[in-house]
């Protein structure tokens, strides 16, 4: 029975533009307890190397998330009927220490995972996945699929910086939080700073699939080909929005060109139908940049498709397809 799964506000009730914004409206909770999936907000963006903002992204995407239904339209997916999903707020985090931040989203994560939910989480820049791996990647090595214009397996910035969103694949793949024999990078495009930059990366197995590959050959053949690495291991998707044309997501701190239309990425994430998601995040979004909230709404539609494919999921292992 569904009648004790959190619900979002009804909008014929009351209207979007009213009440207390929450991610797709649902109720604020202060824990994980009871929850499936745990939809909560990593406001940071302290690993950002140039325009900074992310930190503004999880407010956004609430906002924007208003706008979202209850039904996917082309998967017939209902996720609040299939599983317990609510909002329980952000992380607080440290917009001055570095590694304090990194070490509150680990606990903050923690949290929910001991709760026994699932985390949906909202950046952010890309180094906020770091310790949410860190803490999902410490009861099982996980697999990834992700969406992204950059690899992120940089070693350093500015000499020193170990620690940038674009180093945090690499770490977590030396912390062995990832086996990257069952990592894929989907999007990856753009001028980079030498010929071997993703040299490090292809060596310990990840699978690249640039731009123009993914053009060339489509999206359910890509998709199908990144199931096939992840197989049935649990599997961290990760969906930087600068994988998207800076045309329809120009609110980010890295735009790149030449990016998926929102229509080719709503696609590929509902061909993740099938993968045993173990945490998933939409980062990036930097409302500074924006116009007119369509990034920040781009960032709610892609985590909407990315729990309805958890709920689905979820459900599929209960054993119940529907209510």
């Amino acid at each position: 029975m569904t009648e004790d799964f959190p619900q979002p506000v009804d909008s014929a009730l009351v209207p979007r533009f009213a009440g207390v914004p929450s991610f797709f409206r649902l109720p604020l909770v202060a824990s994980a307890a009871d929850l499936d999936v745990a939809v909560v907000g990593i406001p940071w963006d302290g690993g950002t190397t140039n325009r900074a903002g992310a930190r503004h992204g999880p407010r956004a995407i609430r906002d924007q998330s208003s706008l979202i239904r209850r039904v996917n339209h082309a998967t017939r997916v209902e996720p609040f009927r299939l599983a317990r999903v609510a909002d329980v707020g952000d992380i607080p985090t440290d917009p001055i220490d570095l590694q304090g931040a990194l070490r509150r989203i680990e606990a903050g994560i923690e949290a929910i995972l001991r709760a026994g939910a699932r985390p949906l989480a909202a950046g952010g820049d890309h180094l906020t996945t770091l310790p949410v791996l860190r803490a999902v990647g410490r009861r099982h090595k996980l697999a990834m699929i992700h969406f992204d214009a950059h690899s992120d397996t940089n070693d350093r910035y500015f000499g020193e910086n170990y620690y940038t969103h674009g180093t945090p694949f690499r770490r977590a793949i030396e912390e062995n939080l990832l086996d990257p024999r069952r990592v894929v990078q989907i999007g990856i495009r753009g001028s980079n700073y030498d010929l071997d930059e993703h040299a490090w990366a292809t060596a310990q197995g990840i699978r690249i699939i640039y731009m123009e590959e993914f053009v060339r050959r489509g999206a359910a053949e890509v998709m199908a080909e990144a199931k096939t690495i992840v197989g049935h291991a649990p599997t961290y998707i990760s969906f930087d929005i600068d994988c998207l044309d800076p045309s329809m997501a120009p609110g980010t701190g890295t735009p790149e060109v030449g990016g998926f239309t929102t229509r080719e990425a709503q696609q590929m994430l509902r061909l993740l139908d099938g993968v045993h998601i173990a945490g998933a995040d939409v980062v990036e979004v930097a409302p500074p940049f924006d116009m007119g909230g369509i990034t920040a709404l781009a960032g709610a539609t892609m985590m909407f498709e990315v729990l309805c494919v958890m709920a689905h999921g979820l459900a599929s292992h209960r054993g119940r397809s529907g209510p």
